[in-house]
């Protein structure tokens, strides 16, 4: 269960002024490799994957964009973990909505993504929908304001003509306003919603 991830020390030393993993070498290789490996702790219910991540690329030299990246997102990890965890949430979007809700986007498009392959006919559309409104977020933390318009766009479409079939997993009117306003402010999905392992599901 423990990951390995190839870290360049050179590259470490490089001076940043964001963590930007769309102009960036190392910001893609540590957020790719943490959200990896954080799949691996939520399939095992276990951090460790995602520690020994993050330990193998804090090293002293680090940069402290990369090194804050690090450290936020394992905080976010465990916060998430320990929900799933007491919660006993087993079906894969309300994993998905609770790493939402810690504004783990890229981590909400890997968990999808990976349940989106299996899926087919209107799941399969929605899991797309959620896929690209967590796509709107991961666009707006870096800036791309037209990328993110247009991932909500599509989003919204499905989600208005499927709504049925997740209004009782989630607050869908909160997450329908804030794709179309584009919000950079992201909705709180479960709160209100407390029962994260109710009957209702789409996917398991």
């Amino acid at each position: 269960m423990h990951s390995t991830v190839v870290c360049s020390k050179k590259m470490s030393t490089k001076t940043i002024d964001q963590f930007d993993p769309f102009a960036d070498r190392l910001c893609r290789d540590i957020r790719n490799n943490l959200s990896k490996a954080m799949m691996t702790s939520l399939r095992h219910l276990d951090l460790t994957p995602a520690e020994d991540v993050a330990d193998q690329y804090l090293t002293p030299e680090l940069h402290h964009i990369y090194r804050q990246y690090i450290n936020d997102r394992m905080a976010s990890y465990r916060r998430a973990l320990q929900t799933i965890s007491k919660n006993h949430i087993e079906e894969t979007l309300r994993r998905a909505l609770v790493l939402w809700d810690e504004e783990l986007f890229f981590e909400v498009h890997e968990i999808l993504e990976h349940a989106w392959l299996k899926s087919s006919g209107k799941a399969k559309l929605m899991l797309q929908a959620m896929i690209r409104a967590a796509g709107m977020y991961v666009q707006l933390d870096h800036g791309n304001t037209k990328g993110a318009a247009s991932m909500a766009a599509k989003a919204v479409v499905v989600l208005e003509a499927n709504r049925s079939m997740i209004q009782d997993i989630f607050d869908i009117d909160l997450l329908l306003a804030g794709l179309k306003d584009v919000s950079p402010k992201p909705s709180k999905l479960t709160e209100g919603y407390r029962d994260l392992q109710s009957k209702y599901a789409i996917v398991e």
